[in-house]
C-alpha cells in the first residue's frame, strides 16, 4: 500500500490506525495527512490516525488539500513538515496523488530538479503533469 518515492518519502492512499504500525515498522518518523476531513463517508478520521501515530511515537501533521488545488500555505506547510522530519515521512490522501503533487511542489521549492521529481514520482506510479508547469517555474525563479 505504501509507495516509495525516495528513501525519505512514501505516499499512500487513505490509511487506518492499523497501518500506523506498519509505518512504524518501516521507520516512518512523520505522517502527513493531506486529506480533508469528511471528504468521504468511509474515511478514517484524522484524529484516529493522529492518536495511533502518537501512541506509536510517530509525529503527525495535517495539511489538507481539496480537489480545488494547491495554495501557497499548503506548499509552505509541506516544506516545513519535510524540513522538520527526523526520518522518513509517509504522506497520504485518498489515492496518494495529492500527497505526491504537494511533495513535488515542496521539494521544488527546496531546490530539487523538476525532472528528477517527475522521474521519482513516475517510478512510484504517479504523474506530476498537473503541476509540472509550476515545478518548472519554481526552478526557473531559482536561477
Amino acid at each position: 500500500m505504501f509507495k516509495t518515492i525516495d528513501p525519505d518519502i512514501l505516499v499512500s492512499p487513505q490509511i487506518d490506525p492499523a497501518d500506523v504500525a506498519e509505518a512504524r515498522d518501516r521507520g516512518i518518523e512523520l505522517i502527513i495527512n493531506n486529506r480533508p476531513e469528511g471528504e468521504s463517508d468511509d474515511q478514517t478520521p484524522g484524529e484516529a490516525i493522529e492518536a495511533a501515530a502518537q501512541a506509536s511515537g510517530i509525529a503527525y501533521v495535517s495539511i489538507p488539500v481539496t480537489h480545488a488545488g494547491f495554495s501557497q500555505w499548503q506548499v509552505d506547510a509541506m516544506v516545513a513538515a519535510l524540513e522538520s522530519a527526523k526520518g522518513p515521512v509517509l504522506a497520504y490522501c485518498r489515492s496518494g496523488t495529492r500527497s505526491t503533487l504537494l511533495w513535488a511542489l515542496a521539494r521544488a521549492r527546496m531546490g530539487d530538479d523538476p525532472d528528477q521529481l517527475a522521474s521519482k514520482a513516475g517510478a512510484a506510479g504517479y504523474d506530476v503533469g498537473p503541476v509540472r508547469p509550476v515545478l518548472d517555474m519554481i526552478a526557473a525563479n531559482r536561477s
